[in-house]
């Protein structure tokens, strides 16, 4: 195993970065040997952790899971799991920061087809498998963002998702109740602006509520 950066240095907040939403897999073959990659989001190295011994588990009889996984904070962890040295992990880490990713973990297994695939063989299936299984998943930027819940008369809802889609918010969800209760969501630094666009739009007929700034997804 290879470990860089064993301090865990706290993830900063506030800082855009690209990872993934949700688990995704892909497998390729090589040779007759297959290798099955598995990727998935984890904003912990306990999160990875769990992640990369559950596909342990799942894939015990295999020869080989290779894993790597990059947190914010400078955190990067990766293992050969007894491939040559250099041949597995180190690929499957680069193909990860290739692609931008941050808070995520891979993990690569392998059932052994009978047929060597030398150094440069097992370099290009890591690699591959990787940018496979980042292919399969669905990537995307985490920003430090504002919810704002805005309540508005029925009239006034068209009129005021206009007014904040223009502003560059994006619409999470609406409650049609006596009024309509829009979430709105919006980059943290923006709100106020957000606010002023929405209070001119509705000639003042709307209600705000501002929330704390969260990293999600934008």
């Amino acid at each position: 195993m290879a470990d860089e950066n064993p301090s865990g240095t706290p993830a900063p907040t506030g800082q855009a970065y690209r990872t993934v939403a949700a688990p995704a897999s892909a497998e390729i073959v090589e040779k007759r040997s297959r290798f099955i990659g598995q990727i998935a989001p984890a904003s912990t190295e306990d999160e990875a952790l769990a992640f990369i011994e559950a596909v342990r588990a799942e894939h015990r009889m295999a020869r080989h899971n290779v894993y790597a996984y990059v947190l914010r904070g400078g955190r990067v962890r990766y293992t050969d799991d007894g491939e040559p040295a250099k041949t597995a992990g180190m690929p499957t880490l680069e193909a990860i920061q290739h692609a931008g990713l941050q808070d995520v973990a891979v993990v690569v297994t392998r059932y052994f087809g009978g047929v060597l695939l030398g150094t440069g063989g097992l370099v290009r299936a890591y690699t591959d498998a990787t940018k496979a299984a980042i292919d399969a998943a669905e990537v995307v930027t985490v920003s430090r963002v504002v919810d704002v819940l805005a309540e508005v008369p029925y009239r006034l809802y068209e009129p005021l998702v206009r007014a904040a889609e223009a502003a560059g918010a994006k619409v999470r969800e609406a409650d049609f109740g006596a009024a309509v209760a829009v979430t709105l969501r919006t980059l943290d630094g923006t709100q106020d602006e957000l606010s002023r666009v929405l209070v001119e739009a509705t000639n003042g007929a709307v209600d705000l509520l501002v929330g704390e700034p969260l990293d999600a997804a934008f």
